[in-house]
């Protein structure tokens, strides 16, 4: 739809070709340094106004620690009040959203500083991280290598989790279904519960270890779902490569939902994340280092999902017989 706008200049940074960039756009200053800016906005889909800040926050910066970045220098916030709430939800609302945001950029040791904010019908909260860093301060997304492994750092299943919690409250047909031998009503809760404690946590981490141990390239995996976005990763690469899925960890109780209830193709590879994990290409050798380290340092497991193979059609895919994991 927008290839005929021609967008961009081709002469973005840690891509094959200058274009766009995956997650990022990455830009030399006349200066010399380099200047990595994102933009994300999250709509509302849990129920603590709290937690939706908090996970708006960690959803942008996600962005930046995919390119293997640490720190970042400065965040727009970008938020919208809802305007069909009475005025003292949604104060207390927007206070809580706030709040939640800058609590994520505290510890991400970040600041806000500025922004923009309209009346909506939704409350949405979102905004716009940037780093300014050296040239050997980020991982380029277009270096992946025959042979590599890929690792992902949260697991899959937000999309299903949310509409269990959706259904649940709305105590529907689907929910009902969900009852009848798919789920429990406390497999329900742990669903949502670690789906929030996932979309919360920041990928500060992970975006640290991969220049340590020497990543190739990455990404992360949100709204294309884990297979789209090994598709634009391999499709971004300069060598011809595709990256074979052959394992997908997933929060427990989603893949039955998924199969027995309402098909979000989580199992295809395309079912929508929100503030998802880092999908890293590295050596195996360094990866198995890569877990070890950020589960000491977050307390949550990371996986060796696939591998990079060489494939002329820069085709990904998820293999015939992969591996679900209720995590």
């Amino acid at each position: 739809m927008l290839k005929d706008l021609h967008l961009g200049d081709g002469n973005n940074l840690g891509t094959a070709d200058g274009r766009i960039a995956l997650d990022c756009s990455i830009r030399e200053t006349r200066q010399g340094h380099v200047c990595i800016s994102t933009t994300d906005f999250f709509f509302p889909l849990v129920d603590s106004p709290y937690m939706q800040g908090r996970i708006g926050a960690a959803n942008v910066l996600s962005d930046l620690y995919a390119e293997g970045v640490e720190y970042c220098d400065f965040v727009l916030m970008l938020l919208a009040a809802c305007r069909d709430m009475p005025e003292e939800q949604r104060t207390i609302c927007t206070k809580e959203m706030v709040r939640g945001f800058r609590e994520a950029c505290d510890e991400a040791e970040t600041t806000v500083t500025g922004g923009q904010t309209v009346l909506n019908p939704w409350p949405i909260i979102g905004g716009v991280a940037t780093s300014v860093v050296s040239k050997d301060e980020f991982v380029p997304s277009d270096g992946a290598q025959v042979g590599d492994v890929v690792v992902l750092t949260k697991p899959l299943g937000t999309q299903v989790a949310v509409n269990v919690h959706q259904w649940r409250h709305q105590d529907n047909s689907y929910w009902k279904w969900c009852l009848a031998g798919v789920i429990t009503e406390e497999a329900a809760d742990n669903m949502m519960h670690e789906a929030v404690c996932a979309m919360a946590r920041l990928n500060r981490n992970g975006g640290k270890l991969m220049l340590k141990y020497g990543a190739h390239a990455g990404t992360d995996v949100t709204g294309f779902g884990i297979l789209g976005h090994a598709q634009n990763l391999s499709d971004n690469q300069i060598a011809a490569v595709g990256l074979d899925i052959h394992t997908l960890p997933c929060i427990a109780g989603t893949p039955e939902v998924n199969d027995q209830v309402m098909d979000f193709r989580l199992l295809k590879g395309y079912s929508a994340e929100t503030s998802g994990g880092l999908m890293v290409c590295m050596s195996e050798e360094s990866a198995r280092e890569f877990c070890k380290e950020l589960e000491e340092r977050d307390g949550c497991k990371s996986w060796i999902i696939g591998r990079v193979v060489e494939n002329a059609e820069r085709k990904s895919r998820i293999v015939a017989d992969v591996k679900v994991l209720s995590v």
